[in-house]
């Protein structure tokens, strides 16, 4: 079932990852909502991430992986917001006991990597917002919606999303981005 996400506006995510990272029983999923609007990556791919691969870097750091998806190879630099988040994840777990070095990131209180469906249930009551679809895609548009607006909403912008997506086609990553959507509801007011 591809159900089309609506996504999340990027300040409000960014608080809202923030204030969950500040509480110790939901610190994980605060650090998941502000990883994933900060690299627009797949829910898969976020959650294959260990400490091993965050340990240690800093803003500005390439973090290299193998997109599960498309097998490509991606790099991601390392914004503030993503290594000032984790730093304060690690000692949150580190006095919790539950930090272990080589394991993953993004563990459950049952002790397992969370799912994609717990993942989704999980967004849906954190973003609880009439008549948006939100799920763990809807990260990944907040972080293309946010490259698009900082850049202008430039045709530029859109080619650069579609090639960091894997999109075959701008058409589809305006579709992805609902820009399409909006460019037709705001043709009546125009009239």
């Amino acid at each position: 079932m591809n159900i089309q996400s609506d996504y999340i506006n990027f300040d409000s995510g960014l608080r809202k990852g923030n204030e969950l990272l500040k509480n110790d029983k939901t610190s994980v999923i605060g650090f998941y909502i502000i990883l994933s609007i900060n690299v627009g990556l797949r829910v898969s791919d976020i959650l294959k991430f260990r400490h091993s691969d965050l340990k240690g870097k800093k803003e500005g750091d390439i973090l290299v992986l193998n997109e599960q998806k498309t097998n490509k190879i991606r790099k991601i630099t390392l914004n503030n917001h993503i290594v000032k988040s984790y730093n304060y994840l690690v000692e949150v777990l580190k006095r919790k006991g539950r930090y272990d070095e080589d394991g993953f990131i993004f563990i459950s209180q049952k002790n397992t990597v969370f799912t994609t469906r717990s993942l989704n249930r999980i967004l849906k009551v954190v973003f609880k917002n009439k008549g948006l679809n939100i799920s763990t895609h809807s990260t990944r548009k907040s972080f293309g919606r946010r490259v698009y607006d900082n850049n202008s909403q430039s045709e530029h912008s859109l080619v650069l999303l579609s090639e960091i997506f894997g999109h075959s086609s701008v058409s589809i990553t305006r579709k992805y981005l609902g820009l399409r959507k909006e460019e037709i509801g705001n043709i009546y007011l125009t009239l």
